[in-house]
């Protein structure tokens, strides 16, 4: 059961987060006052290499530790729940799409699915079967990463991160390694996947084509205090798709 009762399905006060450089010092790359998702909205921020992207989707999904601020997930503090508590709810609310993939190569499309149920609310091998069948990939069940071309791993990828029903979807330039024509197929899936299942999406990209589909874009440099990068330019001054 979801805690939002209504509320934002992310919420984010006062995060930062820094690293220790070489030489010692410390770095300021995330300073995020606030920042707010509504259940099945889809947002999309906007930065240039470098300006904290997937650092902040990693402090969002609990894979990394916050220096200061609180990330409200569903309701529930990630930081204030302990690590096993935390990595469940991770699993039972949030859907990570990464740029990479991230399949595991000795297993099938379909094994790779079910072992992402297997953290949140179980395997269910007919309920992973039903999604790899609406990503498009029902010849394609046992068939291993490598036996699929880029695009159909980037659709198991989607599956898997849907899964579990996630109150809350996280795709980090999930479009980046693939040809312009499979990179739109790619986002549309997403989105429309998102909304049947209900899903808030917080995707990430520098792409202008990715970026206009979307009717909220936030700019990261703005959003993020500490990115030591200038805000890119307007949409329409880079283009539109």
């Amino acid at each position: 059961m979801s805690d939002t009762a209504g509320g934002p399905v992310l919420r984010i006060e006062q995060l930062k987060k820094s690293f220790l450089a070489p030489d010692g010092e410390r770095t300021a790359v995330i300073d995020v006052p606030a920042f707010a998702l509504a259940p099945a909205e889809q947002v999309a921020l906007r930065g240039q290499s470098g300006s904290g992207k997937t650092t902040l989707l990693n402090l969002i999904a609990g894979i990394l530790d916050a220096d200061a601020g609180r990330i409200f997930v569903d309701g529930r503090d990630m930081a204030a729940l302990p690590e096993g508590a935390r990595d469940a709810w991770r699993a039972r609310t949030i859907g990570y799409v990464f740029q990479t993939f991230n399949l595991l190569q000795g297993y099938t499309a379909l094994e790779n699915v079910m072992l992402g149920m297997m953290f949140g609310r179980g395997a269910d091998a007919a309920h992973a079967t039903a999604l790899l069948e609406r990503v498009g990939l029902s010849s394609r069940l046992h068939h291993r990463p490598r036996q699929l071309s880029v695009g159909q791993q980037q659709r198991v990828a989607v599956a898997r991160a849907l899964a579990n029903h996630p109150r809350l979807v996280l795709a980090d330039e999930p479009t980046g390694n693939l040809d312009p024509r499979h990179a739109a197929e790619a986002l549309e899936l997403i989105r429309t996947v998102c909304r049947e299942q209900q899903a808030a999406l917080l995707l990430v990209s520098h792409d202008p084509g990715v970026l206009a589909r979307f009717e909220r874009v936030e700019d990261l440099a703005v959003v993020n205090l500490a990115a030591d990068v200038a805000p890119m330019p307007p949409l329409a001054a880079v283009g539109q798709a």
